[in-house]
């Protein structure tokens, strides 16, 4: 049996996409028996063609399959195309911006093989400077957006653990980033895998609150570490500030219900009415809200679709 399922997307970032490839190879113990997917998702042509020459110059020993979606489906949609061609006890969703320094994959299994109560483990995630970056979190909540996270740390440190800590022992959170997600694949299967009405931001609250529901935990594994380039397989717009909260309202809705998500939408529609008076380009944003952050004005829906080679 396969031991870990490592899937990637790729979406016209190729020089991430190869280093954090080659990263994996270099550091992942010959002891764990994994296979590698890459899903291209809708990248432009010579994108997938750089891609498919790397994997293709890679040794057959390695195990690899690269898949061409014609179209962005974003993260849940990409990662569910790779989960379809799964076989591994554990799936590993590794962001492609990202560097491995050690063996992570050996850390992670052996963590959870001994921890059957977990569903989901990350490393630590550093930045290329070395500076501590956020692996385990708490859950999009009205109470978090209204009051910030600090305030919830130092309101009830027990649930809300500090996510700027270095720790030493592994650590429960109440989600682990969606940069490197290391799941027990039954568990993954059994609430669904990722919701792909989401099409970018929020996915790990959404999972990892369909994962408490079965009593399974999230944790931070210390020992594993990487070095994550934050943010640079996606650049920031205003269409991406629109992304997000359209990702968090969907979230607080489904989880949380008609009255929260109203509370917030009221208080997202009043700081953002006079953010776009100072900042015209806030508008879009503001006038989305407005609509009260519909699906049907994800980018999801302003994708085009690509020629498949």
């Amino acid at each position: 049996m396969i031991d870990v399922s490592v899937i990637l997307i790729n979406y016209n970032s190729e020089k991430y996409t190869i280093n954090c490839i080659t990263s994996l190879l270099e550091h992942t113990s010959k002891k764990l028996s994994c296979e590698y997917i890459v899903v291209d998702n809708g990248s432009e042509p010579e994108s997938y063609r750089v891609i498919k020459e790397f994997i293709n110059s890679i040794p057959d020993s390695f195990s690899f399959e690269l898949i061409r979606s014609n179209i962005n489906t974003g993260f849940g949609g990409g990662n569910m195309i790779g989960v379809q061609k799964a076989k591994g006890k554990y799936l590993a969703f590794v962001n492609n911006d990202t560097i491995l320094e050690n063996d992570c994959l050996f850390f992670l299994k052996k963590f959870m093989d001994n921890n059957s109560n977990v569903g989901v483990c990350g490393p630590q995630a550093f930045t290329q400077d070395k500076k501590i970056l956020s692996t385990i979190d708490h859950f999009a909540s009205l109470g978090r957006e209204l009051f910030g996270r600090k305030f919830l740390e130092k309101l009830n440190p027990t649930k809300f653990p500090n996510r700027k800590k270095l720790y030493i022992e592994p650590q429960q959170g109440q989600f682990v980033a969606g940069s490197f997600m290391f799941f027990r694949g039954e568990d993954f299967n059994r609430v669904g895998g990722f919701d792909t009405n989401i099409f970018l931001y929020y996915e790990e609250t959404d999972i990892c609150k369909r994962l408490a529901k079965i009593n399974k935990t999230a944790f931070l594994v210390p020992d594993a570490t990487f070095i994550h380039y934050h943010g640079a397989s996606t650049e920031k717009s205003i269409a991406i500030k629109v992304e997000l909260k359209i990702s968090l309202l969907y979230v607080i809705k489904k989880h949380y219900g008609i009255l929260p998500f109203y509370i917030l939408l009221t208080y997202l529609q009043i700081r953002y009415f006079f953010s776009s008076i100072v900042k015209p380009k806030y508008w879009p944003l503001f006038y989305t809200l407005l609509l009260q952050a519909p699906l049907t004005r994800s980018l999801k829906h302003k994708q085009k679709i690509k020629p498949i080679f």
